[in-house]
């Protein structure tokens, strides 16, 4: 069993210990919830740097109590150079998913911090942005112990990682993998935290990092420019929202899936399950994600040429696309599913603040173009655009590519909030749902809920197949249930899969007690205040 955190005076949890200790350590400071998470997502773009950096995106929602749930979307857009003519000119019948031709938007993460540090003065926040940042200064300079799935990763990437400028140089050691536990120091990266630390977040786009990040980035030949740094500018959002008999649930619009994460939850409980872990719980879930996927793969794009959204989200429409589902038989599927490497926080301080957010670099280490003086490793989130301009998100100039990623939160009509999440590509909606589901709708409790056995609907990290993935924990006789409805199932040996997602949740009932949980599968935490 997976245990279930329990506290009163505020909790993080983050996919890595070392994030969530620095987050908590914020509220024990007498900070707030967003200043608790913006510390975390300073630190785990320092120990977890497959799966996030600060030359990554970022989003996230907010929900202060009795006040309406906020977002924030920190995604960069597509350099001036990176058109379609001029990929096409470079022999491109795809945008690359490596290399400098990959480190094509900008990096949208620090803005998302700048976004939330005003937020959380505006609430009372009082610490210092080195205060905040001070974990993550130290832990670079000192050296991180690398984790397991770095240095697998790593390794399952070496030949193409190691040609991408800067890579190997700042994550290989001698030439070679680091072995899990060894130190790894960044001391680049550590330099440039403490200058922004010192200088202020905006200096990453207007300042003397964006000078130096820009010259390095033209001396690699990517497609982004200073200009392009000095232009981008987070934004407040306001999110989508799914009305439920009993809560309501709130996740990101264009240009993420938080649509389809809502869809799902909204058809699912239109199905009436009354068991979980049964036939009807599965194969409700994955009948619903082909429904969402199908939607989202045919509207979501940047936010300024998306259509209305919210109208999937209508009860009429979530109530005709319900009856469409064959609760005995699975319906077709050929879907292609979205690679992703992410990380997933949430922070509830004592006072109810919730915070939802989510950190990114796209594939396992990104472009894996990493810059030499500043030691940023950046983003190849420019890999889901296409090279044929009638597609849903052709490369553009200026334009924001499909994400994976959402931050998902919820509030129930007794009190509740719950903030929750995961990584994992077009993971990430099916694992969402299924923590839900268990916790809420069949009363798990929530460490319980995320250490349950996961499955996924759809190819990633790099595997052949797009069908009904699961983990070997699973009943047999459900397992061949599934079989006998249509669905085509591949069963992992594995008990706990690192492609079934780093999922958290943190739960806030009304008399102000917190109820939080990690994942197995990760190397994080959930820790107290």
């Amino acid at each position: 069993m997976n245990e279930t955190v329990i506290g009163e005076k505020g909790m993080v949890v983050a996919p890595h210990r070392a994030a969530a200790e620095a987050g908590a350590e914020v509220l024990r400071a007498g900070g707030n919830a967003i200043e608790a998470v913006i510390a975390a997502a300073a630190t785990i773009a320092v120990v977890y740097p497959h799966m996030n950096s600060i030359g990554g995106d970022a989003f996230c929602l907010i929900a202060e109590p009795g006040k309406p749930v906020r977002a924030i979307d920190a995604c960069g857009a597509a350099g001036s150079l990176a058109s379609v003519e001029n990929y096409r000119q470079k022999g491109y019948d795809a945008v690359p998913a490596r290399g400098p031709d990959a480190a094509l938007t900008v990096a949208g993460a620090v803005s998302g911090w700048i976004l939330g540090l005003e937020a959380a003065k505006a609430l009372g926040g009082r610490l210092s942005l080195s205060d905040l940042l001070a974990d993550a200064v130290q832990r670079a300079r000192e050296g991180i112990f690398v984790s397991r799935s770095q240095s697998a990763m790593a390794a399952e990437n070496r030949d193409e990682l190691h040609e991408s400028p800067g890579f190997a140089e700042h994550f290989f050691v001698d030439g070679k993998v680091p072995e899990t536990g060894s130190r790894l120091v960044m001391e680049r990266l550590s330099d440039t935290l403490d200058h922004l630390a010192h200088a202020g977040l905006e200096d990453f786009y207007r300042g003397d990092i964006a000078a130096t990040i820009a010259a390095d980035l033209e001396i690699v030949e990517s497609p982004l420019t200073r200009a392009d740094l000095a232009k981008h500018e987070a934004r407040f959002a306001k999110p989508l929202a799914l009305q439920l008999e009993d809560a309501s649930v709130h996740n990101t619009g264009a240009p993420t899936q938080g649509l389809a994460s809502l869809i799902i939850l909204g058809l699912f409980d239109r199905l009436d399950v009354k068991r979980g872990e049964g036939f009807d719980h599965i194969h409700g879930l994955v009948e619903a994600t082909k429904r969402a996927f199908a939607v989202r793969d045919s509207e979501i794009t940047d936010p300024f040429y998306a259509d209305d959204l919210t109208r999937f989200l209508e009860p009429v429409w979530l109530d005709q696309e319900a009856m469409r589902i064959d609760q005995r038989r699975a319906a077709p599927w050929g879907g292609q599913a979205a690679e992703g490497d992410t990380i997933w926080m949430g922070a509830i301080d004592k006072n109810g603040l919730a915070v939802s957010f989510i950190q990114s670099l796209f594939w396992e280490y990104g472009s894996g173009v990493v810059l030499p003086r500043t030691g940023i490793l950046w983003q190849n989130r420019g890999a889901s655009f296409s090279l044929d301009p009638k597609s849903l998100n052709p490369l553009m100039p200026g334009r924001k590519p499909f994400h994976t990623l959402n931050p998902p939160l919820a509030r129930f009509a007794d009190g509740r909030t719950m903030t929750y999440g995961a990584m994992g590509g077009d993971g990430q909606p099916q694992f969402q749902s299924a923590i839900f589901t268990r916790h809420v709708r069949f009363g798990m409790e929530i460490g319980d809920a995320i250490d349950a056995p996961r499955w996924r609907l759809g190819r990633t990290w790099g595997e052949e197949t797009s069908d009904l993935v699961i983990e070997n924990r699973f009943d047999p006789d459900l397992i061949a249930a599934l079989a006998r409805a249509g669905h085509e199932i591949e069963i992992l040996d594995l008990d706990y899969a690192d492609s079934m997602g780093h999922a958290g949740a943190i739960v806030r009932r009304s008399d102000g007690r917190l109820f939080g949980a990690s994942d197995p599968r990760s190397d994080g935490a959930a820790i107290a205040a």
